[in-house]
């Protein structure tokens, strides 16, 4: 059954490595990912963007699907099923459809309004055994239809934000969503340390996990970073591999055209990518 991801990201903490969030987009993307925990051994985050959940027809679709696919693959590592970047309305949502985890985005806000909309979350997942994670200083590039430059949040905020009771924080430290531009200036560690430093225990979030450099990922790890968000890099992994196979022409060859073949070895690549982040961030045999 799906769980919380407060005891998962504290013992991720200690033990000085990350949870994965991987996003689902569809029943291919959500059996890859179990499938690839379950044979590591290792605890994972389903992130759902409002974007992904719409395209899934709606939250209770996805918590179906999640939930068939526990018991049908026999999955016993710890799930959480996250909602990424929500809004307060989709938070809602997210709660009554039965999620286990949430992330109320509320960093276009000014902070007072971040604080108040927090506050109200943080009292229904708490009564609910609902995990929350919030943001502070938004994260760069493009997240559904949201555009920002990869700013740096203000530490004193982080705190703020931290000291209501939310279970995690994504605190913007110059990364970026999806592909990085070639004069990424990096990850502010400096920034990282001071939210840190403010926020203690707390497990911090890093997003756009795709194409940071893995010294980089290792580094955020060692400061405190508890749970990385990968989306784009399995997005394409998967297009390539689906690419390779019409080239190829294998769609034309038999039954090449049945998706469940055609849709085969972007499935498998996207199991080797998950696989190859969850041993970089060390979670391997963690469940």
């Amino acid at each position: 059954m799906l769980v919380s991801a407060k005891e998962m990201l504290t013992k991720a903490r200690e033990g000085h490595y990350a949870v994965g969030q991987f996003n689902i987009n569809n029943l291919e993307w959500t059996k890859a990912v179990l499938l690839t925990a379950q044979e590591l051994n290792s605890p994972v985050i389903l992130g759902v963007s409002e974007g992904a959940g719409k395209y899934m027809t709606g939250f209770k679709t996805v918590v179906g699907m999640v939930n068939g696919m526990l018991e049908e693959l026999n999955i016993t590592v710890p799930v959480a099923l996250h909602l990424d970047h929500g809004t307060f309305e989709g938070c809602c949502k997210c709660i009554e459809a039965g999620f286990s985890s949430i992330m109320f985005d509320g960093s276009h806000y000014p902070i007072e309004e971040n604080i108040e909309k927090t506050k109200e979350l943080v009292a229904v997942c708490a009564e609910k055994g609902m995990s929350l994670e919030a943001e502070v200083g938004s994260i760069g590039g493009e997240e559904d239809g949201v555009v920002g430059m990869g700013e740096c949040a203000d530490p004193n905020e982080c705190k703020a934000i931290a000291d209501l009771g939310v279970t995690m924080l994504a605190a913007g430290i110059g990364n970026i969503h999806g592909k990085y531009p070639e004069n990424w200036k990096g990850l502010s560690f400096e920034t990282l340390e001071a939210v840190k430093e403010k926020t203690g225990d707390m497990p911090l979030v890093l997003h756009g996990g795709t194409g940071i450099p893995e010294d980089m990922i290792k580094k955020a790890i060692s400061l405190g970073v508890a749970k990385i968000n990968v989306n784009t890099e399995c997005q394409l992994a998967f297009a390539d591999a689906t690419r390779k196979y019409i080239e190829a022409g294998k769609d034309l060859q038999g039954k090449g055209y049945d998706p469940r073949k055609l849709l085969a070895p972007g499935f498998e690549a996207i199991k080797a990518t998950v696989k190859e982040k969850m041993e970089l961030f060390g979670s391997v045999n963690k469940a």
